[in-house]
């Protein structure tokens, strides 16, 4: 499996992130317990978006951990991205139901027409692709989706339409 490409956007998280991001973490610090580094970057995620390495390095400060730490924490676990999401985060399941009626040629259309990857984000920000499991549409597969846009039996032929509707 590829690693997704680095996108070459500087981190301009705000101050109002960082000051939230700090009163999450000494929260979940003084709660105490287990699991509060993946609780930490859950939030950290919910505040940014993704988490560039600026930010893992506040959880790695605030928990008194390495760097190193939480990175492997971020990386191990699907849940976390690295890497900023697109505006528009479209996901193509390849579940078993989805994949036996064509998906894995969608998905192969979407990365052909962004011209990206799985896990990537075009270079304007505007799409992201991921991978996706069943969602629970399995009598609309293949499905496509677009943020929270649902689209069910799509084929190749229409792949391009559907991103034109985002192209704004």
């Amino acid at each position: 499996m590829r690693l997704a490409k680095k996108i070459d956007v500087p981190f301009n998280g705000t101050k109002e992130q960082e000051e939230c991001l700090k009163s999450e973490l000494a929260a979940l610090k003084e709660s105490g317990g287990e699991g509060l580094l993946i609780a930490a970057l859950q939030k950290a995620q919910e505040i940014y978006g993704y988490l560039p390495e600026a930010v893992q390095q506040m959880v790695a400060d605030a928990f008194d951990v390495s760097l190193a730490e939480v990175y492997g924490v971020a990386t191990f676990y699907a849940q976390f991205s690295l890497y900023p999401k697109g505006r528009y985060k479209v996901g193509v399941c390849l579940g078993t139901a989805c994949y036996v009626k064509g998906s894995g040629e969608v998905y192969q259309k979407v990365c052909d027409s962004l011209k990206i990857s799985g896990g990537e984000c075009t270079d304007d920000l505007k799409f992201s692709l991921d991978a996706t499991r069943c969602i629970g549409c399995c009598g609309l597969a293949p499905v496509m989706t677009v943020n929270d846009d649902v689209y069910g039996k799509v084929t190749v032929d229409e792949v391009e339409s559907i991103l034109a509707k985002y192209n704004d």
